[in-house]
This record gives C-alpha cells, structure tokens and sequence, in this order.
C-alpha cells in the first residue's frame, strides 16, 4: 500500500516570505520549524512501519531552523544526512524550495552518493525582471540562471521542476516571452503552471494592469505546450536505459 512504501513529514510550516500574490503567510502563519529531534524520529519510526520512501515538507522547507528564536542548530541539508542515516529508507525527497535559500550543502548533498533523490523543485514563477520585482521573489532572472547551471553542473542527472505563473498585473508580451525563454533555458523536466488569480490581502489584488482571460489564456497554452515538449524531449533520452523505480 501507499502508507508501506512512501511516507510525509511535515518539517517546516508557514512562510515569512510574503510574495505579493500568495496567501500562505496569512492563513499559515510565520515559518516554524520543527525539532530535529522530532523529525528524525518520525522518519525512524516511518521505517519501523515499512515505510521505504519519505518526502520532507514546507511551504520553504530549506529555509528550515532560520527563523528567530529557534533553539535548534541543524541545517535542512543536516536533517537530511541524519535522515540517510535511518535504516530501511530508500529514497528521500524535499519540497518546496525557494532559490534564496538553496545552500552550497545542500547542493553537494544532491551530488552526493546518498538515498536523497536527484529532483529539486524550484518554483520561478516568471522569466521576467519586472514581473519577478513586481512579485516579491527576492531574487531575479540572472541569478536563478545562474543557480541552476551550479546545480546541473554539481547533479548532471538532476530532475528539475518548477512553478510558473501567467497573466500576473502588469505583464507584458515581452514579459511573457522572457518567460519562454527562461524556460528553455533551464529545460525544465516538469512545471505546475497557473494563470493569476487574485488572492485577499495580497498586494498583488490592489495592483492595477489585470491582462484579459483570453489573452491569459493563450499565454498559458504556449507556455503548456513548450514545457511538455522539453519534458518530452528529457524523458526520450532516458529510452534505452535501465533505471530503479518504485513499484506500489
């Protein structure tokens, strides 16, 4: 069953972050980060029950024992080594990860010889300079680019994933297009990918230049079409290989 092979632990909640169209700081509340202590003894206590698999979770899960007043001192690339460390756990997974906080250690544990899985997802959410300041991301086009040549040249078999959004206040043609190309840059193996929609509370709902649903909507399906085909086109160069895969 599920519950035998792949289990969830819950590691890191809420989201100090505030980007202007999320709700998640207001209804989930500051990060909180959860004793290692505790976690690791889930992640025993998982495999005591037969648990092969474990996915870490937080709305910025690397951003795990950052916040003030946490009495802890493990990184989340500490948690994971101690999580490798659990007999009877084949595979760990982590999500999600915002750019910032994507460390040297975390990264080398990607490339390390270890049960932590090869996949990161990293939600980028537009290609665009204006959009991403416009957004709050904290970061912009270059420097997410940038992290990603780190990350394939440290994990060449990394799978990476991300998050995209369409049609955000203001967007331009040439915005958008920034996105397409940022997306072929990066050949991104999978993307969740989402059309604006106002959230209360957030800065983004008072903002003005709303794009029409029609011209969204087109927007979405090229932006669909060119992650499928690039998806396609990493998974095609996995035809002759032998791989391990978990059967449930």
């Amino acid at each position: 069953t599920d519950h035998q092979q792949r289990g969830g632990d819950q590691s890191e909640d809420g989201c100090d972050q505030f980007c202007h169209y999320c709700i998640v700081p207001y209804v989930r509340g500051p990060e909180a980060s959860r004793p290692a202590t505790a976690i690791l003894d889930e992640v025993t206590e998982l495999a005591a029950l037969g648990v092969r698999e474990v996915t870490f979770l937080g709305q910025n899960v690397n951003a795990y024992g950052k916040e003030l007043g946490f009495a802890g001192k493990e990184t989340f690339a500490e948690i994971l080594e101690g999580a490798c460390a659990v007999s009877g756990i084949e595979r760990i997974r982590f999500m999600t990860s915002h750019p910032k906080d994507i460390s040297d250690e975390l990264i080398d544990l990607l490339a390390a010889p270890n049960q932590v899985c090869e996949h990161l997802h990293l939600p980028v959410q537009s290609g665009s300079d204006a959009i991403l300041e416009a957004m709050r991301r904290g970061y912009d086009r270059q420097a997410y680019l940038d992290l990603v040549r780190r990350l394939r040249a440290a994990v060449p078999a990394l799978v990476l994933t991300t998050d995209l959004i369409v049609g955000f206040p203001g967007e331009t043609e040439a915005d958008f297009e920034d996105t397409l190309s940022l997306v072929e840059a990066c050949e991104f193996d999978g993307a969740f990918t989402f059309i604006y929609s106002p959230r209360a509370h957030t800065a983004a709902a008072r903002l003005p230049g709303r794009l029409d649903p029609k011209v969204a909507r087109a927007r979405m399906e090229r932006l669909v079409d060119l992650v499928q085909t690039l998806g396609r086109k990493r998974n095609e160069a996995l035809l002759g290989t032998v791989v391990e895969v978990m059967v449930e």
